[in-house]
């Protein structure tokens, strides 16, 4: 008997069907079943878990043990060439990878209609005050939101709520300044949003990190003042640094 090739079928069967569709090989119809089922995106480590546990479900299925021999950069390559296959068949529907994995999508051309499955959900965008903040913090991540205000000159707390509440930044830690304020950056969402396999991949990214922005005032830069001096104060308030800015609204 012959030892299952790459695809998971016997090397002299292959060879004697060269012109077969490379999309109807074992190894590519399973990973199109697991990708189409699954909610959410899979790496290619990911699906040689599965299926190695489906070889280990069913050790008399020979061709579940062929396939649990697959090493995670063959599943890599296989789903290249299954993206591609699907790209040059001009399906309705779209294999692409993003910083959280693998996963199946419609076709652009297809949103019109597919749209009309959801009336109900139609896409609300986000205004220019928000893209302009998530872009600072996609490029300038981790930042601070007092950071983020001296960028824009405004008071960003409700554009702030906007994208978390949209699940393109998160909170990703405190900074190691007096008063430890949050820091912020993108999530995985924003990646597969944005069709991004990692944050590399943002426009002129490296050009755009090396330019100097602006940067709210730290505490220990400003000089201590008397409590008796302290402008307009009956010094019983305290007034924070990062809380100056004009307040904006958030959409």
């Amino acid at each position: 008997m012959n030892a299952p090739g790459f695809f998971g079928v016997d090397a002299p069967r292959q060879m004697a069907n060269p012109s077969q569709p490379p999309f109807m090989t074992p190894l590519f119809r399973v990973l199109e079943a697991l990708l189409f089922a699954s909610d959410k995106p899979m790496s290619p480590a990911e699906c040689v878990k599965h299926l190695k546990g489906a070889a280990d479900a069913a050790p008399e299925n020979t061709e579940a043990v062929g396939l649990a021999k697959c090493r995670p950069d063959e599943v890599a390559s296989a789903l290249v060439g299954l993206a591609s296959a699907y790209e040059e068949e001009q399906r309705g529907f779209r294999l692409i990878e993003s910083g959280a994995g693998w996963k199946v999508v419609t076709a652009p051309d297809a949103a019109p209609w597919v749209r009309q499955l959801f009336p109900e959900n139609r896409p609300s965008r986000l205004s220019p005050s928000a893209l302009e903040t998530l872009a600072i913090v996609a490029y300038r991540q981790p930042i601070m939101r007092a950071d983020l205000e001296a960028v824009r000159g405004v008071n960003v707390d409700g554009v702030m709520q906007t994208l978390l509440e949209r699940g393109v930044i998160r909170i990703a830690g405190r900074a190691d300044v007096p008063g430890r304020p949050l820091l912020y950056g993108t999530t995985e969402f924003f990646l597969e949003h944005f069709a991004l396999r990692s944050l590399e991949e943002l426009p002129n990214c490296a050009e755009l990190r090396r330019v100097e922005l602006p940067v709210a005032v730290r505490p220990e830069d400003q000089p201590v003042l008397p409590l008796d001096q302290v402008p307009g104060s009956n010094a019983t308030e305290a007034v924070s640094p990062f809380e100056t800015a004009p307040a904006e609204e958030a959409l």
